[in-house]
C-alpha cells in the first residue's frame, strides 16, 4: 500500500495474474471492474497502449498527475488480462506523488493500484484508513501522510477522435476542455469500462444525506463555506473546492461511527469545477447499497 496524490493504492504487479487476483480478493472487488495500471512516464505507457495524437497531447500536458487515459490495449503487452477485465482497452496513469514515482522507478514495471480499501467503501486518504478497512490484508503501508488531492483521478477514454469522460475526478472537466478546445463527450452506456462507475460506491456505514441545510438530531453535519452552528466539520470555511476535495474522504472516515451518530448529513456543494467530482462521489456514496 502506497500513497499517490489522489488516494492510497493497493499495489501489485500488473503482469501477474496471481498478484492481481490477490488484490481483487483483498478488496472483495468484482472481477468485471478493471484496474488502473500505473507507470513511470509516457514512454512506459506506450509499451502497453496505443496513443493517438490526442491521447499523447493529453499525457504530455497533464502527466504526471491525476488523469487516467483509457486507450486501445496492445495485445502483445505483458499485462494480466484479469487486470484489464479482459477488455481491449487499458487504463493508464502516471502519478505525481514522489513516493509513487520512486516506487515505480525502483520496481521498473507497471503497477496496478486500486484504492486500498474494501470495494464500495470510502476511499483512503490517510494510512489509518487503509488499516481500518483492510486489516490483516494491509500488512505493509508506506506512510506518506494525508494525500493532497483527496479524490481519485479523472478518467478519459480516447478512441479515434472521440474523448469520452468516464469518471469525474481531481482534474476538472473544465481544465480538460480548455486544453482540448472542445467539449468532452460523456459515457452513456451501462458498460463498466473504467473504475468508479458503479452506482453505489465510496459508501460509509452510516446513511448519508446530501444538500442538507438543516441536519436532524443525531446526525453528524459536514458544512461547506460560511455556515453555522451545528457543523461538526467544515470541508472548507473559505468555500475552496480544492480544499473540500482534499478533506472529503477523510471527514467521512472520521464521522462514520454508528455508535456516535445516526447518520451523516452534508451541506450543498457547488457543481462547478472539481465540485462536480465531489458531488459525483457523494451521490454514489449515498446510493442504495
Amino acid at each position: 500500500m502506497f500513497p499517490t496524490e489522489t488516494v492510497y493504492g493497493l499495489g501489485g504487479d500488473a503482469r501477474s495474474d496471481r498478484s492481481v487476483a490477490h488484490i481483487f480478493a483483498a478488496k472483495n472487488r468484482p472481477s468485471f471492474n478493471p484496474l488502473i495500471v500505473h507507470i513511470l512516464n509516457l514512454e512506459a505507457a506506450e509499451e502497453f497502449g496505443f496513443f493517438n495524437e490526442t491521447a499523447r497531447s493529453l499525457a504530455q500536458y497533464f502527466w504526471p498527475g491525476p488523469l487516467t487515459l483509457v486507450v486501445p490495449r496492445k495485445k502483445e503487452a505483458n499485462l494480466s488480462l484479469l487486470a484489464v477485465a479482459g477488455l481491449d482497452t487499458v487504463a493508464l496513469r502516471v502519478p505525481s506523488h514522489p513516493i509513487a514515482q520512486a516506487l515505480l522507478k525502483a520496481f521498473d514495471n507497471p503497477i496496478v493500484a486500486p484504492s486500498a480499501n474494501k470495494s464500495g467503501y470510502i476511499s483512503p486518504t490517510e494510512p489509518w484508513h487503509v488499516e481500518a478497512s483492510l486489516g490483516k490484508e494491509a500488512p505493509f503501508v508506506i506512510d506518506g501522510g494525508r494525500t493532497y488531492r483527496g479524490l481519485e483521478s479523472t478518467i478519459l477514454q480516447v478512441m479515434d477522435e472521440d474523448v469520452i469522460l468516464l469518471r469525474h475526478g481531481a482534474l476538472s472537466q473544465e481544465e480538460v476542455e480548455e486544453f482540448l478546445g472542445k467539449k468532452l463527450k460523456t459515457h452513456s452506456s451501462g458498460d463498466i469500462n473504467a473504475p468508479g462507475q458503479l452506482t453505489s460506491h465510496y459508501s460509509p456505514r452510516l446513511p448519508l444525506r446530501l444538500n442538507v441545510l438543516d441536519p436532524q438530531p443525531g446526525e453528524a453535519f459536514i458544512a461547506f463555506g460560511q455556515m453555522d452552528h451545528r457543523a461538526i466539520l467544515n470541508l472548507s470555511v473559505e468555500s475552496n473546492l480544492q480544499e473540500a476535495a482534499a478533506n472529503l474522504f477523510s471527514f467521512l472516515h472520521s464521522l462514520d461511527h454508528p455508535d456516535l451518530y445516526t447518520g451523516i448529513a452534508v451541506a450543498p456543494i457547488p457543481k462547478v469545477g472539481i465540485g462536480v467530482a465531489i458531488n459525483d462521489r457523494l451521490q454514489r456514496a449515498a446510493a442504495p447499497k
